[in-house]
């Protein structure tokens, strides 16, 4: 036997407390029979389970991917221009994965992709402020103040200041200037506009890092299943440790 909201966590329908909170708006059934109260268990092997009408399948393993993202990729399943995905470049049979975030179609570099609903849900959720390391080169001279400018927030062109971020100069390269810039928050197109708000538009932008988890020497267009202390190890920086 297994707790309800549990068993629809598994099955990747949500995190815990979201799951707990479909329960309590009516939306799950259990053998035809709506459930809104917490603490009914279930057997997976006799008992029928549905959300929003539709029948929950017992989960199927979970897996987590860094990708190496190319450029010229989409992070979505279709594109309507008919462009490239990046589900084209991992081949898992039988295992459906989906982008965690996006990553834009010029953006190359780490990328993960995954069956864990949950997981995603912790990732992207905006109380987390999951660190995202970018390397952008940007064009012309970034001179030291400009840099102070976006560790300490810049106004993007919505009028949104960002919040405090992590930047360093790594060097001049011909022209322009390469530097190391992290985030702990999520906006559209966030690095871009960062770099526009100081006048100097990316040239080429790269994500290294999730976290602690590094792209480290993966080669462009490969990918790799993590290990399970390195989906642990993102957990944590969440905040979730089970």
């Amino acid at each position: 036997m297994i707790r309800l909201q549990k068993y629809l966590a598994h099955a990747g329908i949500g995190s815990l407390r979201t799951c707990e909170q479909y329960i309590a708006q009516g939306l799950v059934q259990v053998n035809g029979q709506t459930v809104t109260v917490m603490g009914v268990q279930i057997d997976p092997e006799r008992d029928t389970v549905a959300f929003r009408g539709r029948p929950v399948h017992e989960a199927e393993a979970k897996v987590t991917i860094l990708l190496n993202k190319p450029e010229g990729y989409v992070t979505t399943s279709r594109d309507q221009f008919g462009r490239p995905s990046v589900l084209d470049l991992v081949d898992l049979p039988g295992v459906r994965l989906y982008p965690v975030g996006r990553l834009d179609y010029q953006t190359t570099g780490l990328l993960l992709l995954t069956n864990d609903g949950a997981l995603t849900h912790q990732l992207t959720h905006p109380r987390h402020h999951v660190a995202k390391t970018y390397e952008a080169l940007l064009q012309g001279e970034v001179r030291g103040e400009e840099i102070r400018q976006l560790e300490k927030g810049v106004v993007l062109d919505d009028g949104y200041r960002t919040k405090p971020a992590k930047a360093r100069l790594i060097g001049p390269k011909g022209r322009n200037s390469l530097i190391q810039l992290t985030i702990f928050e999520g906006k559209n197109h966030q690095v871009r506009r960062m770099a526009k708000a100081i006048r100097h538009p990316v040239l080429h932008l790269k994500r290294v890092q999730i976290a602690d988890l590094s792209i480290g020497t993966l080669k462009e267009g490969s990918w790799r299943k993590l290990t399970e202390k390195e989906v642990q190890d993102l957990k944590r920086a969440c905040g979730q440790s089970r």
